[in-house]
């Protein structure tokens, strides 16, 4: 990574919009652009958006206004895509504006997805799916060695090679990750595991027990030395027999007060979940009622 590279990625996204190997123009002061000029970048690396999150700032810019301008480029005359801050666009419609602060900046197609995903990485706002979809498409795109892309966003290439594997896992242990079911650290564990049927029925074990990385890396450890997936289920077997029986006996009660099914799981450091099923609106009404009713007799 050049020097010039090296600084600019102590100074934020406005430092690396500016970079050289970025091909980007010059930039204008802050104009206000409406809203209905605004479009949104189909490339935006990042796909969720919380509305709840989303509300919130909404209520703040209410207050407040926007504090932080958009980054727009200029696709045509009066029209607009933006390169950054499409939560802030979000939220500003949310809360009724009818225009924005933004920068409009000079910026060919091949290089919006690269500032946006730079933005979001270094804001912490997309998710490792996200994150590793938008490094493929990069990749592919522009025909980038990962060795490349480590020099253009500032990301070690080991970093971005982990990213890249998690691709290969299974779709539902992919939406897990995605939805932070699960982390990052537990994704690079079933991937040591080449069977995906086996990474599945691991996955799913972590979900129920709550299994810790570390413990989920025992387990895989297991069952790759165990030689044959008829051996697989073996060492998670064990794990299920942990299970202290007065955990047992609450999940039962709980159960019987509640007339509904309930699960719980604990890890060997004691932390766990209760989990409450309901079958439609009013086993769901019963269960608030009861939890209510404790309330009103405390």
């Amino acid at each position: 990574m050049s020097r010039q590279t090296k600084s600019a990625l102590g100074r934020g996204l406005e430092a690396l919009i500016t970079m050289d190997d970025l091909n980007t123009g010059g930039s204008s002061s802050i104009n206000e652009v409406e809203l209905s000029k605004i479009e949104a970048n189909p490339d935006q690396p990042r796909s969720v958006f919380d509305q709840e999150a989303l509300e919130e700032l909404a209520a703040s810019i209410k207050s407040l206004g926007l504090v932080q301008p958009i980054t727009l480029r200029e696709i045509e005359p009066e029209r607009y895509q933006i390169i950054s801050g499409e939560r802030r666009y979000r939220a500003s419609k949310l809360a009724d504006l009818t225009s924005v602060p933004a920068y409009i900046r000079k910026a060919s197609d091949e290089n919006i997805m690269e500032m946006a995903l730079i933005e979001n990485i270094q804001r912490e706002d997309l998710n490792a799916i996200e994150i590793a979809l938008a490094f493929q498409t990069l990749i592919d795109t522009h025909s980038l060695t990962q060795e490349k892309l480590s020099e253009r966003i500032g990301k070690k290439r080991a970093t971005i090679a982990n990213f890249l594997r998690i691709l290969k896992l299974p779709a539902e242990i992919q939406i897990g990750l995605k939805d932070k079911k699960i982390d990052m650290g537990h994704a690079k564990s079933l991937l040591s595991l080449e069977d995906p049927s086996t990474q599945l029925m691991v996955y799913e074990q972590i979900l129920e027990y709550g299994f810790s990385v570390r413990r989920t890396e025992e387990i895989v450890r297991e069952l790759n030395e165990s030689g044959t997936i008829a051996e697989k289920p073996v060492a998670i077997a064990r794990e299920k027999k942990k299970m202290p029986a007065d955990y047992d006996l609450l999940k039962k009660h709980l159960a019987s007060f509640l007339g509904v099914k309930v699960s719980l799981s604990c890890n060997e450091k004691g932390a766990g979940k209760i989990s409450i099923a309901f079958a439609n609106e009013a086993e769901l009404e019963k269960i608030v009622q009861f939890f209510d009713s404790l309330k009103n007799n405390s």
